[in-house]
């Protein structure tokens, strides 16, 4: 399977083209851009609402450690934490949406304020394509097993999408945190 940061970039370069060809000054065609950027984000928010009830249907109370890297930059450790299936996947649906509603105001910025219409067109279909390929959606929707890159804790993505930090959870890691005494209490 390609990466998705490669058909990430694909679908700008390719959007940019398109988008020289679309007359953004007929009003009709500029609503229908921003039509098809609020339906991809309502379908958006959707997939994520749905996923929050498989989230809480399946109740899922397994105990999860790990240690959670020190924010990029930090000198300090990273941190501890125990938690459960459900409150581990219910926080990363959180975050999320937080950074999708973040995207939102960005693009409402950039559209609004400084009359950039392009964006539209490509904020129409990444985000979607980022929340469909999702490790979330990808086990509660698409009923993978929760094994190998889906294995929790996710591995985070760092900025613009690119390489991010990846929690710890072998039991060295786990142990070394708890004889240290940072962190463990458990998060319900």
């Amino acid at each position: 399977m390609v990466n998705p940061q490669i058909t990430n970039l694909i679908i700008i370069l390719g959007m940019m083209q398109v988008g020289k060809k679309i007359p953004f000054d007929d009003p009709t065609v500029m609503n229908g851009v921003r039509a098809l950027y609020i339906l991809s984000n309502v379908l958006i928010v959707t997939v994520f609402y749905y996923i929050q009830m498989k989230i809480n249907a399946n109740k899922d109370k397994t105990t999860l450690k790990y240690v959670e890297p020190a924010p990029m930059g930090s000198a300090e450790e990273g941190k501890l934490v125990t938690t459960t299936v459900q409150a581990y996947d219910s926080e990363q649906v959180r975050a999320q949406f937080k950074t999708q509603m973040m995207g939102v105001g960005m693009m409402a910025f950039m559209h609004l304020y400084l009359k950039y219409t392009n964006p539209l067109l490509v904020q129409s279909i990444i985000p979607f394509k980022g929340a469909l390929e999702s490790n979330l959606f990808q086990v509660y929707v698409r009923g993978k097993p929760a094994v190998g890159d889906l294995k929790r804790p996710w591995k985070t993505a760092g900025p613009m999408g690119m390489g991010g930090s990846e929690p710890k959870s072998d039991k060295k890691s786990i142990e070394e945190m708890e004889r240290a005494g940072r962190g463990g209490v458990k998060e319900e």
